[in-house]
């Protein structure tokens, strides 16, 4: 008899990529779509997180992992209690995608790939100018290390040129609702 009070573990969509790719507006809207759909499902987002960690870590190597590893197993926790996570994060360590392999029952991996030209040209933030200029160390893509994904469960390009509702698409048509 299935106990009517057991919920599925949720799904762990982990968008990943450098700053600036599209990455928290590509999971907000995915995001949307899934509630749309019926299911629970909570957005996190990187630098939201760090808030609400207290920015107690900061942007070293070492640092940006830990807070990776952090962020994974909030959403382990989150996926077993039955419910949906998008999390939109940097997070471009091989590490951390072979423990979400691992640990997470249903786990996605979304990786949002945008040329450096275009990520530069958006700059939302202004670190890519600053760590260019060299008054900013501990950038991603600049001056610390990027371990692309190897065989992430999609892969979306984003070069500028199409609406976010099209990279969307992709994830709908990739993953549906589940």
């Amino acid at each position: 008899m299935i106990d009517p009070h057991v919920r599925e573990p949720g799904t762990v969509y982990w968008v990943t990529g450098l700053s600036g790719a599209g990455k928290s507006t590509i999971g907000k809207a995915y995001a949307e779509h899934l509630r749309g759909m019926g299911h629970a499902v909570i957005y996190l987002d990187g630098d939201v997180l760090r808030e609400v960690f207290s920015n107690d870590l900061g942007h070293s190597l070492a640092e940006r992992l830990a807070v990776a590893m952090r962020n994974a197993r909030l959403c382990r926790m989150l996926a077993e209690q039955g419910v949906d996570v998008v999390c939109a994060t940097i997070s471009m360590f091989r590490e951390v995608r072979e423990w979400n392999r691992a640990h997470i029952n249903h786990y996605r991996e979304i990786y949002v790939r945008a040329p450096m030209e275009l990520l530069v040209s958006r700059d939302p933030k202004g670190l890519y100018a600053r760590a260019l200029r060299g008054e900013l160390q501990h950038v991603m893509g600049v001056d610390l290390p990027v371990e692309e994904p190897e065989a992430p469960d999609l892969v979306l390009d984003n070069d500028g040129t199409q609406p976010v509702e099209k990279l969307v698409a992709g994830l709908i048509a990739a993953f549906g609702a589940h």
